[in-house]
């Protein structure tokens, strides 16, 4: 069995439910899991903002204009008035537990309550409109089988037994709808896998049965070799290594969750990316066949902007034994992950993106030596089978970019990946000259 997810702009009007519907109807069983409609958590992000700044009001006004978006939507998707009515009546039940949460007390357990009611809809309405059409359709609650541990890592013993045995249960359905991004923690309360989590559902569900596949439905054909935002005539890559697909949705690829390729990875489940406008476009085909990217040994370039580097400059403590281990606890210390690593004579430079606890980092690294920092830089990753054996490929990069200023290189971590620190202003020059040396010539 195949599980399919569709992202938000895949469900985001009454026209793309029904190709979405027009998809899955193959004639195969699968598992189809929805993100909410697309504005829908923002708009739930927008609600519980003004409820953490107590003005219930704006909460009320930006409910009522998210009911009135649904009644329309169900108005132009369903035929009989008896479906449209129970519809209606769906969209109307969450609603309401959106206005419940609206007190004097809001709390960030309000907030994940809030924030599952746009897969609730859009699975609803879905499987709605399936019954209509005369299909063999069962829902599966995510809320009965997706859990979270206390580490707010899945808990795959528990979601492989509770999902299999609702399967169990419901054997006579051709198409089972499930909701993405939404579960229970280890507590039972309403959590969530974070934004852009859908992906990670898919991956967990198909590990949890064993799928033959999975497959991630977008706005896009496949994951292309560069940022079409900034390079004209990029191209789709056909085929991907899992270490390849992994490289680049850390790095910055949009398309793709970085953390959805994990499970499907260490269960050796095939993903590929497809594009719900054109269905029968090939996409992207991800996989561990180490021939499945045929001669075309780099494959794309993807970038990630917020970064800030740190230098620690040391000339004594650098070589004494432990300095490394002391200056990676620092980070261990406040949960700061480390992206690229540098190491000199005098000193080492990383990187990180997440800046929350900077100035206690900072403090802590001035007793080992002189600290520097450049921030607003960006990682430009470069990734394919990029094994020191196939020999002048880090050249050919390099010399891409000879006339920009690049601050740190990141190479032989990873026989995929070859990254490039710049300054967030050359960012576009970086990723369009790139193309030009990689893909063009």
């Amino acid at each position: 069995m195949k599980v399919l997810k569709f992202g938000g702009t895949s469900v985001g009007s009454a026209e793309r439910i029904q190709s979405v519907a027009r998809i899955v109807c193959d004639g195969e069983r699968k598992i189809v899991v929805l993100s909410a409609m697309a504005g829908t958590t923002n708009t739930l992000v927008e609600v519980c903002d003004y409820l953490y700044k107590n003005n219930a009001d704006g909460a009320r006004d930006t409910i009522a204009a998210l009911e009135r978006k649904y009644w329309d939507v169900i108005d132009q998707l369903y035929v009989a008035h008896e479906y449209k009515q129970t519809a209606r009546e769906a969209v109307k039940e969450r609603v309401m537990h959106i206005r419940s949460c609206i007190k004097d007390l809001f709390t960030a357990f309000e907030e994940k309550e809030i924030l599952a009611q746009g897969e609730l809809m859009s699975t609803a309405l879905m499987h709605l409109y399936l019954t209509e059409q005369n299909i063999k359709v069962a829902m599966l609650p995510a809320l009965d089988y997706m859990r979270i541990n206390k580490n707010n890592e899945p808990d795959m013993s528990y979601i492989r037994s509770h999902l299999n045995a609702m399967l169990e249960q419901l054997p006579d359905a051709d198409i089972y709808i499930t909701q993405g991004y939404i579960c229970r923690n280890s507590y039972g309360e309403v959590d969530n896998l974070q934004r852009g989590g859908s992906d990670y559902s898919a991956s967990l569900i198909g590990a949890a049965i064993a799928a033959s596949e999975i497959q991630i439905w977008t706005d896009i054909d496949g994951m292309h070799n560069n940022d079409p935002r900034y390079v004209a005539n990029t191209r789709p890559v056909r085929n991907l290594h899992f270490e390849e697909a992994a490289e680049l949705g850390y790095f910055g690829a949009k398309i793709l969750h970085p953390t959805c390729i994990q499970p499907a990875k260490q269960n050796n489940i095939p993903v590929r990316l497809l594009n719900t406008l054109e269905p029968q476009a090939p996409g992207t085909f991800i996989s561990y066949d180490p021939d499945c990217g045929g001669t075309q040994l780099i494959k794309a370039v993807a970038a990630k902007d917020n970064i800030t580097a740190i230098k620690i400059k040391s000339g004594r403590k650098l070589l004494a034994h432990g300095f490394l281990r002391k200056v990676f606890e620092i980070f261990e210390t406040y949960r700061t992950t480390i992206d690229m690593v540098t190491t000199s004579e005098v000193g080492v430079s990383v990187t990180i993106d997440n800046t929350r606890h900077l100035p206690e980092i900072l403090d802590d690294l001035r007793q080992y030596g002189t600290v520097m920092v450049d921030e607003n830089m960006v990682i430009v990753c470069v990734v394919g089978d990029l094994a020191w054996q196939n020999a002048g490929l880090e050249s050919r990069a390099m010399m891409a970019l000879k006339d920009i200023p690049v601050r740190m290189v990141s190479y032989g971590g990873s026989n995929y990946n070859i990254s490039f620190l710049v300054r967030q202003e050359d960012k576009i020059a970086a990723l369009q000259a790139l193309s030009r040396q990689l893909f063009e010539s």
